[in-house]
């Protein structure tokens, strides 16, 4: 579509130009008959005619120009749509007819899901794989691609079942995909009855709203009048949420047979539910240019650059700055700037910037020396994964057609713990007995598999490259584990800066993940390690250099302009990042007298650093500030107090007021949850008399909830409240945005 908009609006250029040409050419000749009357009729005409032959041949060249950009452009863009993921042939006139794909594929099952990071979606597809086994033949749907109206009509398929998994994402909201399903519940008030269902949930119990979304559509089903086949599971990724569904699926089969009369003892084996789903085709004859090489969707939009940027469309930033923020120590947090320039990329204080990340090339280089050794082009080998199930909108699990190098550094996870399933896929491709046994016993689901499992692969903290390490007969056609490793995620992080003071810029505050595991392999953060290379190439003098502007090109939108800005590092080309900007609730109050508390240990403080950034700003524009307090907590003062000399610059100037914990400088540690024990009259007089903004970042699994008990107990006992009333007070202030929360476990 952008290709077209971008074809047209040059054509209507051209044409506009061609106009103004003939426009001149007719002015040029009113003006000479005007002045020199004593030329005759024939005269004119040829002086006319002259001039306009000779401004032809000096403006020629660039509208040939034009011309030819335009033409390479439509080739372009076609190019782009032929290889761009696209959902297989629709059955019916509409596309989001889930309705008519299952009666059309003699299908009763549908697995919906909402997934933020991939796990749901990996449930449901394992969901709908096994229910074949069931004589319920099953089909995966994303509801932001369905017309979830439909589900009134599902009834009209015997046997029919829709099961949702649904993760919740941030503080108790539906995943984006799943938004206007959420809305559609909320505001709607259609008849379910004959809508037979049932609700796995995807939380993390650090979090207070857990599970929330699927507690929702779990009620609201039943409300609605339909029918509830089994309980509501509620999987917690704090604990083992694989464990979580396992135990829920095993025990929703049989009462899923027994509500529709099927006999569980005639169902296939675990064979049958192991086909696989991708089909493989090598492509070597395909043209270069028509080979994903890490794109997210479109075709060369890495290089290409068209607004707007959004998840399956980043911006490729140029890294502007990147300093060491800590000291001293073993450990290391950067700081790094993103250029937004022109990229028309607009953010606020508060919200988050998504990077999109490669693995780490020596994994990616073990990877092919184990699985590819044997194979002439090894990693460079180009191929396509094609989903064999036609009715799927999903056509290719990643943008296909690519190289295994491309797949294995972009699309595939290859770092994190691999589930049972997969090790249930290795078993087949094993040869030595014990290794088999010890893959077939870890995916299992008895007593002694799940306890192997969690100490061989959680505990000794085992991704897909140890594995084959450790197990050398085991050696699984790359393809297969392509299809089966779930897709790399970006990365999120807290903006640490404010549109405000840095309008073409974002910031980031980043910890450098580094560990040794108990097998004694150093496991890496696969985004920190990656960024931690990203140094911008600097002049003697501090100047950023290697970067170009590309003209302005102007869209056919009614006179509006987009801005394509194509950034070529050309004395460093790795220090570019993809990324985008995602939205979020936490905001700082609409008014700068409102008073507000800030509690943000470690990198906790990145959003707080923006806050401050505006508050600053705001002082400097002459606007009365109300409290603006900080509790910050670090180690040691001497080694990882970041942005120390800004944040005491702030206090000098009177805009901030800064409380800070150094946990290990002292003979007893000493945390922010301390220092807010101490200082209970100042928090109750900011959030109670003062009616004023809490806000917390950082981890959510022990700092996050020590300050929420810690509030609830100030609330109580300087508000004179009794534990409900206190209780009632802090959700209605969570209610209000009064208390907002961006943690992470």
């Amino acid at each position: 579509m952008l290709g077209h908009c971008s074809g047209g609006s040059r054509q209507l250029r051209r044409n506009m130009a061609e106009s103004e040409v003939k426009i001149e050419a007719e002015v040029t000749e009113e003006a000479l008959v005007e002045e020199a009357p004593m030329f005759g009729y024939l005269d004119m005409f040829l002086l006319a005619t002259f001039i306009g032959v000779l401004f032809w041949w000096f403006v020629r060249p660039r509208f040939q120009s034009r011309k030819d950009e335009a033409t390479a452009a439509a080739a372009a863009a076609a190019a782009s749509r032929s290889y761009t993921m696209q959902p297989a042939a629709m059955v019916g006139a509409s596309s989001t007819s889930f309705v008519k794909k299952l009666q059309h594929s003699g299908r009763s099952l549908v697995v919906f899901y909402g997934s933020q990071t991939g796990t749901a979606e990996e449930f449901a597809g394992r969901l709908a794989k096994e229910g074949a086994r069931y004589r319920l033949k099953g089909m995966v749907a994303d509801p932001e691609e369905c017309d979830m109206e439909e589900l009134t009509n599902l009834k009209d398929i015997q046997n029919s079942l829709a099961i949702f998994c649904l993760a919740t994402y941030g503080e108790g909201d539906p995943t984006d995909n799943a938004q206007e399903f959420f809305e559609w519940l909320q505001n709607g008030d259609c008849d379910l009855s004959g809508l037979n269902y049932a609700v796995f949930g995807l939380g993390n119990k650090t979090y207070e709203h857990y599970n929330k979304m699927a507690k929702y559509v779990d009620q609201r089903l039943a409300e609605l009048g339909a029918t509830r086949v089994f309980e509501l599971g509620l999987g917690d990724d704090d604990a083992n949420i694989e464990d979580d569904f396992i135990t829920w699926k095993d025990r929703l089969w049989p009462s899923v047979c027994e509500f529709f009369g099927l006999d569980p003892s005639t169902a296939g084996t675990d064979g049958e539910a192991s086909l696989r789903q991708y089909k493989l085709t090598l492509r070597p004859d395909v043209p270069p240019d028509r080979v994903y090489t890490g794109e997210v969707a479109r075709l060369h939009s890495l290089t290409n650059q068209r607004p707007p940027y959004d998840a399956k469309n980043p911006y490729v930033s140029r890294v502007l700055a990147h300093r060491e923020l800590h000291k001293a120590g073993d450990r290391s947090c950067m700081h790094i700037e993103f250029d937004i320039e022109g990229s028309k990329m607009r953010y606020d204080a508060g919200d988050h910037v998504a990077v999109y990340p490669t693995n780490d090339e020596a994994m990616v280089e073990s990877m092919g020396e184990m699985l590819l050794s044997d194979q002439e082009g090894g990693l460079d080998v180009i191929f396509t994964l094609t989903n064999v199930d036609e009715e799927s909108s999903k056509r290719h699990p990643f943008p296909c057609p690519c190289s295994y190098r491309t797949a294995l550094m972009h699309y595939i996870d290859i770092t994190s713990n691999p589930r049972t399933h997969i090790l249930k896929e290795l078993v087949e491709y094993t040869k030595d007995p014990a290794e088999k046994e010890k893959l077939r016993m870890m995916s299992s689901t008895s007593p002694e598999g799940k306890q192997l499992y969690n100490e061989w692969i959680i505990q000794d903290n085992r991704n897909i490259v140890h594995i084959l390490q450790d197990l050398p007969s085991c050696r699984p056609p790359i393809d297969h584990l392509c299809e089966l490793l779930p897709r790399l995620q970006a990365r999120y992080y807290s903006i640490s800066s404010s549109p405000k003071v840095y309008p073409n810029s974002i910031h980031v505050t980043a910890v450098l993940v580094q560990y040794k595991t108990p097998t004694g392999r150093i496991n890496k953060g696969v985004a920190t390690s990656w960024l931690s290379k990203k140094k911008p190439n600097t002049e003697a003098n501090g100047t950023v250099v290697g970067a170009t502007k590309e003209p302005e090109v102007e869209a056919e939108s009614g006179g509006s302009k987009v801005e394509e800005v194509v950034l070529k590092a050309i004395a460093n080309p790795r220090a570019t990042v993809p990324i985008y900007v995602r939205k979020s609730q936490f905001r700082l109050p609409s008014r700068s007298t409102t008073p507000i508390i800030m509690i943000g240990p470690g990198t906790g403080l990145a959003p707080f650093r923006g806050f401050i950034q505006e508050r600053n700003f705001a002082k400097e524009e002459g606007k009365p500030l109300g409290e603006t307090v900080l509790y910050f907590g670090c180690r040691k003062k001497a080694e990882d107090f970041i942005y120390e000399e800004e944040l005491n610059k702030y206090v000098e100037d009177g805009v901030l007021k800064m409380h800070v914990a150094f946990s290990r400088d002292g003979p007893q540690k000493v945390y922010v949850t301390h220092l807010l024990q101490q200082n209970a009259d100042e928090v109750w007089r900011i959030i109670g008399e003062g009616n004023g903004h809490l806000y917390v970042c950082g981890d959510a699994r022990n700092m996050a909830r020590d300050v929420h008990d810690i509030v609830l107990k100030i609330v109580q006992e300087k508000g004179s409240m009794t534990e409900e009333q206190a209780l009632a007070y802090v959700r209605r202030m969570e209610a209000q945005k009064r208390y907002s929360a961006d943690v992470w476990s």
